[in-house]
């Protein structure tokens, strides 16, 4: 089940970019997250759910200490996140500037 994207978390995403763009289906993909917390983060855990025109392709939990560097101190900080997405995803056209 995909989290609400409203709910009140206490990371904010502001952007993601996709390296390469656009993706290529069975091959590595960078995906880097800007985002923004109002406190200092020590743990928690990253959620990554993947939707294509609404359809959902992927889902991964990982760590958060894992992804960054803990404490995550309160501000702009980026989650930098490299993944290959399955075989069966659909070709994609590249995301706009």
């Amino acid at each position: 089940m995909p989290a609400d994207v409203k709910g009140d978390y206490d990371v904010k995403v502001k952007g993601v970019d996709i390296s390469p763009n656009p993706v290529v289906r069975g091959k590595p993909a960078t995906f880097s997250i800007s985002a923004f917390t109002e406190k200092a983060i020590s743990g928690g855990q990253l959620v990554i759910d993947v939707y294509y025109y609404g359809a959902h392709i992927h889902s991964e939990t990982h760590d958060l200490c894992e992804e960054t560097s803990c404490p995550v101190s309160s501000g702009d900080f980026i989650l930098s996140h490299s993944q290959s997405l399955p075989g069966f995803t659909p070709p994609v056209s590249p995301l706009p500037h």
